[in-house]
């Protein structure tokens, strides 16, 4: 059996439609996990030993649980609870909450890099907590953290593909709905692949041009 572009060129709009799909659980997760990891962030280095003891329990436990267990617990406790999402938002709540265990270590790092001489001279000029954090040691960790936050949103956009169990109709779902019509699973995984390839390169490239032009700032 020969390649057969036209199964491709018949097939690419669809799989480019299912694409959006991915992009918005993976970008709409990730701005989701660096809000709650910041909040997270803050917690485990604080000084309240309650809130670094849970802050330490919500990291172990989000990274200790493979995000495909969240996905289903996320799409099938939350009505038992009375939150019955839709599984578009059920898997961008569990998506950004799973990333934001990883973003609150990598803000952690990037905070801990930060000379502690910042933080004591907020402090002697009277500027209060909030402000501190706000101005002066968040715009920095998420400066130093940016190649590693980049990481992790290429991250999301290739394991996007686990909300495929929840039925949501991204690359991947729609890639196997299509091999399923088809019969052609070379040519639309091959198709599925590079568009994975394109996206996951185009951020790449537009979080080394935005940490050259921190830099350069």
């Amino acid at each position: 059996m020969t390649f057969s572009f036209e199964v491709v060129l018949h097939n690419l709009p669809y799989l480019i439609g299912a694409a959006r799909w991915t992009l918005l659980i993976s970008i709409t997760g990730i701005v989701l996990a660096i809000v709650l990891g910041t909040v997270i962030c803050a917690a485990r280095i604080g000084t309240s030993k309650p809130l670094r003891l849970l802050s330490g329990f919500y990291i172990s436990a989000f990274r200790g649980v493979p995000l495909l267990v969240q996905l289903l617990l996320f799409y099938y406790l939350l009505p038992r609870i009375g939150l019955d999402l839709p599984a578009t938002p059920a898997a961008i709540l569990a998506v950004g909450m799973c990333s934001a265990a990883y973003v609150a270590e990598i803000q952690r790092s990037a905070l801990q890099s930060i000379p502690s001489g910042q933080t004591e001279a907020a402090e002697a000029l009277g500027i209060s907590p909030f402000a501190l954090w706000r101005r002066i040691l968040i715009p920095q960790a998420l400066r130093l953290g940016l190649p590693s936050l980049i990481n992790e949103l290429i991250l999301l956009v290739k394991v996007s593909s686990l909300a495929s169990v929840v039925g949501i109709g991204e690359l991947t779902r729609v890639a196997q709905n299509i091999t399923g019509q088809t019969y052609r699973p070379l040519e639309i995984y091959i198709t599925a692949a590079l568009i994975y390839f394109v996206i996951n390169f185009t951020l790449s490239q537009i979080g080394r041009y935005a940490e050259r032009r921190l830099k350069f700032d």
